[in-house]
Formats: C-alpha cells, structure tokens, sequence
C-alpha cells in the first residue's frame, strides 16, 4: 500500500506499546463511568481548543479541510454545541472551503474530505442550516463513483481524488457520509458502493468474484483487505497469492454493510463476525500493528456499535465489555496536555496530535452507556 497523505487522515499510527489488556472480569461494567469518560474527553477537547488555527482549521496542510472535519465532528460529539466558539470558527472554515462543484476540499482528497466533511456538518445541522451544503457535497460524491462496467474490479468503488484506483477506506467513508446525507439505503449509489466493498472481503463465492477470493486463507476469510486488485506491488499478498484481512478495513467492511441495512443473518455480515470473534484486539491494527492504530480504534468503535454486541464474545468465549476496554487503551496513551499522538516509525500522520486527537474523541463518543 503506497503512503500517501490521504491516507493520514484515513489511515495511521505506530505509538508506544500499550498495556496488555486483561481478559474481561466477571462484574466488570458494560462501559467506563460517566465520570471517567467526561474528564478524559474534557482534556482532549481543552487541547483541540487551544490548538485551533486563528482561521479555524486544524492542520489544512496535512490534509485540507479533513482534519478540521474529525476536530469537528469530535468535538460535536463530546457534546460541544455548534454555537461554541472552537466548533463554530471550525464550521465556517469547512463552508470556506466548499467549491462550486460541491465538494469541500482544496488541492487533494477531494472524496475523502468531502465524505468527513458531510459528517460533521450533519452532526451540526440544526434546523437544516446545512441542508443544502450537505445535498450538494453527497451529489459530488455520487458523480465520482467508479460505476462504468459491473465486471470491473472498480466498479461501484471511491478513491481520494476523482477516478483514480478506488479502495476500501475512502469507500466505507463514502457509504457512511451518503446515508448520513440522507440518501436511501437502497438507492442504487449504495448498493454500487457495496458491490465494491463486497469484493475487499475474503469470502469467495458470489459476492466476491475476485481471484485472490479463491486463494483465502482460514485464518483471513471473512475480514476485508484494501483493495481487491491482485497486483503487484500490493504490499498485502500472502505467499499463496491471498490478500490479507487487515483490522482496520475489517471493521469499515462490516460498519459499510451495517449501516447500509444489510441483515445481521446476511453471510457477508456473519462471516464478517465471525472473523472479529477469531481476532479480537485492541493492542494493534490487525495486519498493521501499530500504523493505523487511532483509525483502527475509530472504525472498530462505529462497528461494534452498530453490531450492538456488549459485552462482546470472542472464538475463545471470552466475554469483552469492549466500550470500557476500548475507553482503556485509548486513556492508557492521552498525553499531559490532554492530546493524543502516536509515535513509531510508521504513523501514517498520527503523530499529528490534531488528527489523532480527533479520531481519539470520535473513538470515545461510542463508550458512552445507553
């Protein structure tokens, strides 16, 4: 997988070495205290206050406005209102940065941008404020859709620029940003998107036609790889010819089918299941180690949640209140001053405190009780 900087945004990290979390207690709570969780996120949100551009971005030279997005919807999800000054100064910066086609970007990542974008306008859009930007951000999504011939390996499939080789991590930003823009779960962008993410997944047969489908080992089948192209220089290939199944995109795989009303009885969804009971962690980006690792958190947070499993059950039988480990091994590694930033070798921008503060604040909105 070529590092580029879309993929700071969307894919990251190698930090240091979290603490081995314990198996799961018996009477252990099904999440962290309300109190616990308020104070961590309160020091994440005092330092994305403080660390917020006089424009009202977050890092646009890493990525655009995408960065500023997750601060965004992070924030709004920690309970700030979109009236607070940090989020409201974020806001218009995103509408600065709206074009006449629609999309919200600059100079790159136009998909990527444009679908967190959509997100935290959505979650500020109080009394339709943002109706119309966020109509006309989801038809630029729409019109960069690979959609050209079902046979093809792209079809259906979202790439961070345009019509450039589509993957796995901008598609499932894609499907989670359409239908939170309102679109149908059964209209037809939808269920193109889905054909694509059905080809990333390790489940030979008739909604993967891919040959490296056929090639599947048991330890990967039912997880979902970047792309479904057997190429060469995909850094992913198993010595049988097999991609591998990697964490994060597992759980974007699973989190896509989910909120796109795919039934919980569906195979792809079971094998899907079936493969996070097998690998069940939250000490690395499965496939990835560390690189990753806040991405990782943030879509394992969306799909666990939308799984609604909890405690969750792995292959073992062990039994995982996986919203109060979660909350853990994301407080294990906050910063004094209230950020978070990973440190390895291969960060994929994490060590960016702005980006992975923000994925550590989206993280953390899904460990709340219901």
């Amino acid at each position: 997988m070529k590092r580029t900087p879309a993929m700071a945004v969307g894919l990251t990290c190698l930090g240091a070495m979290l603490p081995l979390l314990a198996p799961a207690r018996a009477g252990d709570p099904p999440a962290p205290s309300p109190k616990e969780l308020q104070a961590v996120v309160d020091k994440g949100v005092a330092y994305l206050k403080s660390s917020q551009g006089k424009d009202g971005s977050f890092a646009p030279k890493l990525a655009g406005p995408g960065i500023t997005a997750l601060a965004v919807a992070g924030l709004l999800r920690s309970g700030l209102s979109p009236q607070d000054a940090v989020v409201a100064n974020g806001l218009k910066y995103l509408e600065s940065q709206v074009q006449k086609d629609g999309g919200v970007y600059n100079k790159f990542l136009a998909n990527y941008t444009t679908s967190v974008a959509i997100m935290a306008f959505q979650e500020a859009n109080q009394g339709g404020k943002y109706d119309a930007v966020i109509k006309d951000a989801a038809a630029f999504i729409q019109r960069i859709q690979h959609e050209d011939d079902p046979n093809n390996p792209a079809f259906g499939g979202f790439s961070y620029d345009g019509k450039k080789r589509p993957d796995l991590s901008n598609s499932a930003f894609s499907v989670e940003a359409l239908i939170a823009a309102g679109i149908p779960k059964d209209d037809p962008v939808i269920k193109k998107a889905l054909t694509f993410i059905g080809r990333c997944q390790n489940l030979p047969g008739e909604s993967n036609d891919q040959p490296f489908a056929k090639k599947t080992s048991k330890a990967d089948r039912g997880g979902f790889t970047y792309l479904p192209f057997d190429v060469d220089d995909n850094r992913h290939k198993t010595p049988d010819g097999g991609l591998r199944s990697l964490g994060a995109m597992s759980y974007g795989g699973l989190k896509s089918f989910l909120y796109a009303g795919v039934s919980k009885e569906d195979p792809r969804v079971k094998a899907a299941v079936d493969w996070i009971r097998r690998h069940y962690t939250l000490k690395e980006n499965i496939g990835m180690g560390k690189a990753g690792l806040f991405y990782y958190y943030h879509t394992f947070a969306k799909a666990m949640d939308a799984w609604g499993e909890n405690p969750f059950v792995d292959a073992a039988g062990t039994k995982h209140p996986w919203k109060a480990e979660l909350f853990d091994a994301i407080r294990a590694q906050q910063g004094p001053n209230g950020s978070w930033r990973n440190q390895g070798e291969r960060t994929f921008a994490e060590d960016n405190p702005d980006l992975c503060t923000a994925f550590a604040l989206l993280s953390l909105s899904y460990c709340k009780s219901k």
